[in-house]
This record gives C-alpha cells, sequence and structure tokens, in this order.
C-alpha cells in the first residue's frame, strides 16, 4: 500500500501539470532556488519549448548565484534569459522601507509583463511562490498579484517540504539548496541599500560558502557582520580553526567587526523587528 504523503504529493504532481499544460506559453521568474528550478522542470516537461525561464540580474543578485541559475536551467533542460532590473535606481527601493520587496518585485514583474506580451505574444508570467509563502511579510506578493502573475506550484497545493521532495523525485540539482534571498534582504530596514553594501554581502558569503558553510545570512550592520548560521555548523564556528577563518573571510570583504548570531539562521530573520521599524516611519516628524 502506498504512503499517503506519497499519495498526496501525487496528487498535487497530477495538478501542477494540469495547470500548466492549460497555458499558451509560460515566462518562469527564475532564480535558480528550488522553488522556481521545480517550477521550470515542470513548464518545460508540459510545455516544452513554450516554456522560457528569465532571470533577473542586477546587484541584488550575487555572481554566484547568477552562474548558479544558469548551470540549474541547463540541466533541467529549459531555455534561459538574462534581464537587467533597475531596482536600485528606485528611490522606493534604495531607501530600504518595509516595502523594499514590492518595488524589486514590481520591477521585475513589470519586465516580465513586456517580454510576455510584445516577445512572446500570448505568455503567462509565473512565479514560484508555494503555500507557505503566506505566513511572513511578504510585499512582493502584492506586487505579482498587480500584475497577474500566477504561482502555480500554490494553486496545486504544495508547500515548502512537498516542493523538496518532488524535485529531489525529478532529479532537480537544487531539490536540497538552502533558502535564499535577494541580497538586499540583510540590510536592517531603513539603512540604505548601496551597491558596495550589496558587494561586501554578496563576497562575504561566497568565502564563508568556500568553507564549507551552507546554510547562512551575514547581515549588514554598516561596518559589524552579523553572521547567521544553522544550528549544526553554528558550533563549529565558534572552534578553530573554523573561528579564525569565518573572521578573515568577513573581514576580507570589507566589515571591521564580526559577529556571529548566537539565534543562528533564520528565514527573514530582519523582519522581527517590523512592528518597531513600521512605528518609528509612522512616528516621524
Amino acid at each position: 500500500m502506498s504512503d499517503p504523503g506519497t499519495r498526496d504529493l501525487d496528487a498535487r504532481a497530477a495538478e501542477l501539470r494540469r495547470l500548466l499544460a492549460e497555458l499558451p506559453r509560460a515566462v518562469v521568474a527564475f532564480s535558480g532556488g528550488v522553488d522556481s528550478s521545480l517550477l521550470a522542470a515542470a513548464a518545460v516537461e508540459a510545455l516544452g519549448d513554450r516554456a522560457l525561464a528569465v532571470t533577473g540580474v542586477s546587484p541584488s543578485l550575487a555572481p554566484a548565484e547568477r552562474e548558479e541559475a544558469r548551470r540549474v536551467a541547463a540541466a533541467i533542460g529549459i531555455a534561459h534569459r538574462e534581464i537587467e532590473t533597475h531596482e536600485i535606481d528606485r528611490p522606493g527601493y534604495v531607501e530600504n522601507s518595509p516595502e523594499r520587496c514590492f518595488e524589486c518585485k514590481d520591477e521585475l514583474y513589470s519586465l516580465l509583463d513586456a517580454l510576455a506580451r510584445e516577445d512572446l505574444g500570448d505568455a503567462v508570467v509565473l512565479d514560484g511562490a508555494n503555500a507557505d509563502d503566506s505566513g511572513d511579510f511578504r510585499p512582493g506578493r502584492r506586487a505579482a498579484k498587480a500584475h497577474g502573475v500566477r504561482s502555480p506550484l500554490a494553486e496545486a497545493g504544495f508547500t515548502k517540504a512537498d516542493v523538496r521532495a518532488l524535485a529531489k523525485r525529478l532529479g532537480v540539482p537544487t531539490w536540497d539548496k538552502p533558502a535564499m534571498a535577494c541580497l538586499a534582504s540583510r540590510i536592517p530596514y531603513g539603512s540604505e541599500v548601496t551597491p558596495d553594501k550589496l558587494r561586501q554581502i554578496a563576497e562575504a558569503e561566497l568565502e564563508l560558502r568556500k568553507l564549507g558553510l551552507r546554510e547562512l545570512r551575514v547581515r549588514h550592520h554598516d561596518r559589524v557582520a552579523r553572521v547567521e548560521l544553522g544550528p549544526e555548523e553554528l558550533a563549529r564556528a565558534l572552534a578553530e580553526p573554523l573561528r579564525s577563518r569565518i573572521v578573515e573571510a568577513v573581514k576580507g570583504a570589507g566589515f571591521a567587526y564580526v559577529t556571529v548570531d548566537l539565534e543562528g539562521f533564520r528565514s527573514g530573520s530582519m523582519n522581527e523587528v517590523l512592528p518597531l521599524t513600521i512605528a518609528e516611519t509612522a512616528n516621524a516628524p
């Protein structure tokens, strides 16, 4: 007898295939993370050459992530394009209010909209949001709704665990990749987003991954780097020789001070201070 969890996943996978097969063409907003990679794999299976993966390229995307997106698209076998996005030119993005993510996604979806209509004619823009993405503070979801972007994984009822399980089954190379996010998410709300800060974060995280650390964020607090690590890596990070190598790697990216957050890695940890940030904004003269 098959496992109930397997039957549920099979049903969701069938629903995903049905949703995608109904589309004339698809443009997948593609970061190379597990969600968009699974969606891209399912889209090319359902639509063949009528599916296109598109990656937005800007200082907000780490160079290593750009290269990985290229590799993953090639492994999946989906046509892949890159487009330059210019969220860094938007005052609302640079000011880094709690609405920053809306500005970034609005920029991306505006460009994907134009591509879908002008170049492809009848394509539908898709993103990799899943059913779990409704829990955190996500202004980017408003941008998706405003542009009519569809989220087939969420529509088919996929949770994050479902996404990883089906991605593993289908051989998607990023099935176990730790969650990633825009580099600007490492900068506290209200602190200006600059290309130099984004470069520092990207360089520090790249060097830490070279040390064998996988689940991590380098949070940018001006001259101070606050490093978040997964629970298994946190204990190792405080022992030599790894401790000294972490300090060297992060200082090499331009930070003056290096701290390790004892609470460890938390996706969206900058949102923990959102009520305070919003109150301060409302009370500003």
